[in-house]
């Protein structure tokens, strides 16, 4: 780390907490393991705690950074036909642009982690795997199965498009400065064919959503005005369920029925 780069004051509204570990540094890259051609994009580099050793296996490297005192600091270091720079939001950067295969890394800001994930689902056509490091709370979400408290939302979407599996935690004091919760390294496989695909993910989305948005009360209560007690009965869900007791494939069942024509 440069004297430049060691004097950089962590900014609370970009969600920095520079990880510098040296073992879980070397855990996540030997998770990814990178190999030379590879179409890699990391999220948020920082202080390039990731970047330096990803560059050594890799030809190029994108990366995706919104502080600009940062991004000098990487430009100093890396040449630009090594490093490619993409300045700005990450929730609002075009993965396509970069083209297809990709393998995305990063340690995510926590402030922006769940519309994050959104956004990289979006592109999971485009996407190979995801190595990301979060907080453990949401992993735990990610991976979580139907039945478990933390069975959610982002649970079902993310599975309805991912293969998942928590990798390793990272505790506090790996970070500079040291977040007040723990972390997990989480990684993403894209399915090549949805095990169950919906006749309308929009309204896959607007099911789910409704579904968990009072996690308390009853399908029958959530879905109301969109799911019949009919549709319910010809579909063998319990409409006196709550949310987090159904499955993905239950989730995808129920939004055909609401999609499909009269």
């Amino acid at each position: 780390m440069s004297g430049r780069a060691a004097r950089h004051v962590p900014r609370k509204r970009f969600g920095q907490n520079f990880l510098v570990d040296d073992g879980i540094i070397a855990g996540i890259v030997e998770a990814v393991r990178p190999q030379r051609g590879d179409a890699v994009v990391e999220i948020g580099p920082g202080l390039g705690a990731l970047t330096t050793p990803l560059l050594d296996r890799l030809d190029r490297l994108h990366v995706v950074e919104i502080d600009r005192d940062l991004i000098a600091r990487l430009r100093e270091r890396h040449p630009p036909a090594r490093l490619l720079i993409h300045e700005g939001d990450v929730l609002e950067f075009d993965f396509a642009a970069v083209g297809e295969g990709l393998r995305v890394v990063g340690n995510l800001p926590y402030n922006i982690s769940t519309p994050l994930l959104f956004r990289l689902a979006a592109f999971a056509g485009r996407i190979r795997d995801i190595h990301v490091m979060l907080q453990k709370e949401v992993v735990e979400r990610m991976v979580a199965a139907p039945g478990d408290t933390e069975f959610s939302r982002l649970s079902v979407m993310l599975q309805y498009r991912f293969d998942m599996e928590k990798l390793f935690d990272v505790p506090p004091e790996c970070f500079d400065p040291a977040p007040k919760v723990d972390s997990a390294v989480v990684r993403l496989m894209p399915f090549a064919v949805l095990p169950h695909p919906a006749r309308d993910e929009a309204m896959l989305g607007e099911v789910v959503a409704r579904a968990f948005g009072q996690r308390r009360k009853t399908l029958r209560n959530t879905l109301k005005g969109m799911v019949t007690a009919e549709q319910f009965a010809q579909l063998g869900i319990d409409a006196g369920a709550r949310a987090q007791a159904l499955s993905v494939a239950d989730f995808v069942r129920i939004a055909d029925a609401v999609a499909a024509p009269a």
